[in-house]
C-alpha cells in the first residue's frame, strides 16, 4: 500500500512518517518513493524461495567473488525525490562500496549495477513507480519477477526517467542479464518463478 503527500509542508514530513510507520510496523519494508510511503507487508515463504534462488544462482556466477558483491535489502538513494529511497528486494553492488552512503542509510545509486524486485501484494509499486524511480536515479539493470503475470520482465538504458529497452520473458524460456552487471548469467523463467520447494529424495538404504 502507499500514502501519496500532496502538500509542501507534508512532504517535509515524509522521513518522520516514515520512520514511525517503520516503528510500529516490524517487518514491514518502508520506503519513500514517487513523492508518498510506501508500505510492503513482509514476504512469504514463496516469495523468499525466490530470493534465495536468485542469490545462489548470482553467487554461483561469481558475482559475489571479486569486484561485485550481491545483497538483499539494501536501501538506494533515489536523488531526485525530496528523502526518497528505495529497498529492492535484490541488488548487485560495486566491491568497494562501502563508503558510499548518501544519507539515510543509503546507498549512492551509481554503486548499484543492477536492482532486483519479486513481486507480491505491491504490483503496482514495482510496475510503475519504481520503475521511474530507478531510470531517473540512473540505475542501469532494473530485474521484475512478475509472480502474478508469471513472467521476468528485464529493463535496461536508462534516459530521462524511463527505461528505454523492455525485455518481457515467459515460462518455458531462458534470458541472460546484461554483463555490465560484472559477469554472464543466464536465468531459466521457470526456475526463478517456481513456487514450490524442490523436494530431494530420502538416499536409497
Amino acid at each position: 500500500m502507499s500514502a501519496a503527500v500532496e502538500e509542501p509542508g507534508e512532504r517535509l514530513m515524509l522521513l518522520e512518517a516514515a520512520e514511525l510507520i517503520s516503528a510500529r510496523l516490524a517487518g514491514y519494508r518502508v520506503e519513500i518513493i514517487g513523492s508518498g510511503i510506501t508500505v510492503t507487508p513482509p514476504s512469504d515463504l514463496r516469495h523468499g524461495r525466490s530470493l534465495t534462488r536468485l542469490t545462489r544462482r548470482l553467487v554461483a556466477a561469481g558475482l559475489d567473488d571479486g569486484e561485485a558483491e550481491v545483497f538483499q535489502g539494501v536501501a538506494v538513494r533515489l536523488p531526485d525525490e525530496p528523502s526518497g529511497f528505495a529497498v529492492p528486494d535484490l541488488a548487485v553492488l560495486d566491491a568497494d562500496s562501502d563508503d558510499r552512503l548518501a544519507g539515510l542509510n543509503c546507498y549512492d545509486p551509481a554503486a548499484f549495477r543492477l536492482v532486483l524486485e519479486v513481486t507480491s501484494s505491491n504490483l503496482g509499486d514495482d510496475l510503475t513507480k519504481k520503475p521511474a524511480a530507478y531510470a531517473s536515479a540512473g540505475l542501469p539493470v532494473y530485474v521484475i519477477v512478475d509472480r502474478t503475470d508469471q513472467r521476468v520482465r528485464v529493463l535496461t538504458e536508462p534516459s530521462d526517467g524511463e527505461y528505454r529497452v523492455h525485455a518481457v520473458h515467459h515460462p518455458g524460456q531462458s534470458f541472460t542479464l546484461p554483463e555490465s552487471i560484472g559477469a554472464s548469467v543466464t536465468l531459466s523463467v521457470d526456475d526463478v518463478l517456481t513456487t514450490k520447494k524442490r523436494l530431494t529424495p530420502p538416499p536409497a538404504p
